[in-house]
């Protein structure tokens, strides 16, 4: 389900580049605020503590209510490596510490 959620957001957030109408990046900040949210809960139930920040701040950046104006610029470079971080977190794991 996580590789899912992260799928989903990658996705949306590419699309952010094209131009779309308004009410698309409006969808893509409440989906933002859910899918992250849900991230960081996984995160915390598998005690990922870093993972878990990362989520709630992604969710708290990309919240609708409090809107943080960057830019059109800015949140095109945050789209592009929040998506690109999000895909290769699919498949790069971080190495377990050896004792």
């Amino acid at each position: 389900m996580t590789a899912t959620i992260k799928i989903i957001l990658s996705i949306l957030l590419l699309l952010c580049l094209l131009d779309m109408p308004y009410g698309y990046y409006q969808l893509v900040r409440f989906v933002g605020l859910i899918g992250f949210a849900l991230l960081g809960y996984q995160a915390n139930q598998q005690g990922k503590q870093t993972e878990m920040i990362i989520y709630i701040g992604l969710a708290l950046l990309f919240q609708p209510f409090l809107k943080i104006a960057l830019g059109r610029e800015i949140w095109s470079i945050v789209d592009v490596i929040v998506g690109i971080g999000l895909i290769l977190s699919i498949w790069v794991s971080p190495k377990k510490a050896q004792r």
